[in-house]
């Protein structure tokens, strides 16, 4: 494991799809916070380990997905 700071790239693709989720009518319940794991997964690591498989795999269709 090894620890790698948020880009600004992937801050801005975070927003991105924040955007985009709350005008495809998505509720506040999601926070920007899932986004911010999405796009740092997205760009920045190989994979991502979540529960929230359904979610990632929507808005992050590239990103590898994990789930136990």
């Amino acid at each position: 494991v090894e620890f790698s700071p948020m880009s600004s790239d992937a801050a801005t693709l975070a927003g991105e799809h924040w955007r985009m989720h709350r005008q495809r009518g998505g509720s506040r319940h999601r926070v920007v916070a899932d986004f911010l794991i999405g796009a740092h997964a997205d760009l920045q690591a190989e994979r991502l380990a979540t529960r929230d498989r359904g979610f990632y795999r929507d808005y992050f269709s590239g990103l590898k997905v994990e789930g136990p």
